[in-house]
């Protein structure tokens, strides 16, 4: 039996999922927002201080959740945007990348647990349509802070007591 590696894995996943990219100047038609359809965080909060790991909980108002490929109005998917350098967004007229900064919950997730450094981190959420573009208007959150604080070794050995 073949085995795959999981950067094959999720290469091959995303080609099924996300459509080739136009061609350099092709004009990629937009799918329209609602008017006042909003995505958030539920948690965490802006300002925050967490002990790891972090449960980012994401909310959307005026639109419903549809996984990628699936082409239903007024619906979208999630991106989390993590630690891009300020003001710095990825092309709103395109398929959004897959990286570590730009995460695709593109089976209609509305959550996710991950495990961030002790340090100063953002996020931001970022609805996308059935082809991983964004809507248009784009359907962005604010911008939020966050602190991740180390587990003390010492007082997570005592809760486990």
């Amino acid at each position: 039996m073949r085995q795959f590696s999981c950067t094959t894995l999720a290469a091959l996943l995303l080609s099924i999922t996300v459509p080739a990219i136009p061609a350099l100047g092709e004009e990629l038609e937009l799918t329209p927002a609602p008017d006042g359809a909003v995505v958030y965080f539920i948690t965490p909060a802006h300002g925050e201080t967490i002990t790891g790991p972090v449960t980012v909980r994401f909310g959307l108002d005026g639109m419903g959740v549809a996984p990628a490929g699936v082409d239903h109005a007024s619906t979208g998917h999630h991106h989390l945007l993590i630690d891009l350098p300020d003001g710095d967004l990825p092309a709103l007229d395109r398929p959004l990348p897959a990286s570590n900064q730009v995460v695709h919950f593109g089976g209609g997730q509305t959550q996710v647990t991950l495990e961030l450094e002790p340090g100063v981190h953002t996020l931001q959420l970022l609805l996308g349509d059935h082809r991983h573009v964004p809507h248009a208007p784009p359907v962005l959150s604010e911008r939020i802070t966050i602190r991740v604080e180390a587990v003390d070794e010492a007082d997570a050995e005592d809760s486990r007591h």
